[in-house]
């Protein structure tokens, strides 16, 4: 999606289940506007807050026009590919894409072997191989969703890249550092809540951030702020880079860690994070 729209509108990670909301990145073209909505990956839930994604996973397929099936070119195909193409098959009326990413990390007879597995797991409308990275058949990516879609006016003004407010997008961008480099069992375990942002009284080059990490045990908080605070300074360095960049100025990014003690199963947590029923 990010390379779709052509700047960073969503989180990336090595780390399954990265994605939270569904995320609304804009394509505009001289002949067509394409929203590409990102969403969490379908799976098998293990905790309440896996049931809200997957619930808003299920509704998001039944709104779009055509959907887009990535599988990795690098990786074989697994279960959980077999899990999803058997789903996405049962969404009727609706054409699925087969996207097959990262080939700049495959050879080119992985990225054949590749397509012909992905050609096993169902009937889809194309099937096409592609990079985000180096920028490969990204735009034949495009041509193809945009093939799929019904004539209609714009949904969102030339210039509109995202429909996501700015402290959402900034939470997120928070969360992705965070993310980076921590234990196996930690990336699930962390939200991030902007509590405050502001200009700086008496400037107009800076923004103040005020920002919460929430952790669900006080050994992941150990993990998050690292060594005398050494982990959680690089975090809000990473961050606020990207942060700066997102805003234009520059930013002064304050951030805490606190422990709300199995938010994923809690449902007045989550509600008070915003994973809303």
């Amino acid at each position: 999606m990010n390379a779709l729209v052509g700047t960073k509108v969503a989180i990336t990670s090595s780390r399954p289940q990265t994605t939270r909301r569904a995320i609304r990145g804009i394509v505009h073209r001289p002949d067509a506007q394409l929203v590409v909505v990102d969403t969490p990956g379908l799976h098998k839930p293990r905790t309440l807050l896996g049931e809200r994604l997957d619930s808003l996973v299920r509704s998001t397929l039944t709104e779009v026009d055509v959907i887009g099936f990535c599988v990795p070119a690098d990786q074989p195909v697994g279960p959980g590919d077999k899990y999803i193409a058997r789903e996405l098959a049962a969404v009727k009326k609706t054409p699925v894409v087969a996207i097959v990413t990262k080939t700049d990390l495959a050879a080119p007879e992985q990225v054949a072997e590749q397509l012909l597995a992905v050609g096993r797991l169902g009937e889809f409308a194309d099937i096409v191989p592609c990079s985000a990275a180096d920028g490969f058949q990204v735009d034949l990516v495009g041509d193809l969703l945009i093939s799929r879609l019904p004539e209609g006016m714009p949904l969102y003004p030339e210039g509109d890249l995202t429909d996501e407010p700015e402290q959402v997008l900034i939470g997120e961008l928070i969360r992705e550092a965070a993310l980076e480099g921590v234990r196996d069992e930690l990336p699930h375990s962390i939200a991030v809540v902007v509590d405050e942002m502001n200009p700086r009284e008496g400037r107009d080059d800076l923004i103040d951030v005020y920002a919460h990490l929430f952790v669900e045990r006080s050994s992941q908080k150990g993990i998050i702020i690292g060594h005398k605070g050494a982990r959680l300074r690089e975090v809000g360095a990473a961050a606020r880079r990207q942060i700066e960049a997102l805003l234009g100025t520059k930013v002064f990014l304050d951030l805490r860690v606190s422990v709300l003690k199995d938010w994923q199963r809690d449902p007045k947590q989550l509600r008070r994070l915003g994973f809303y029923d």
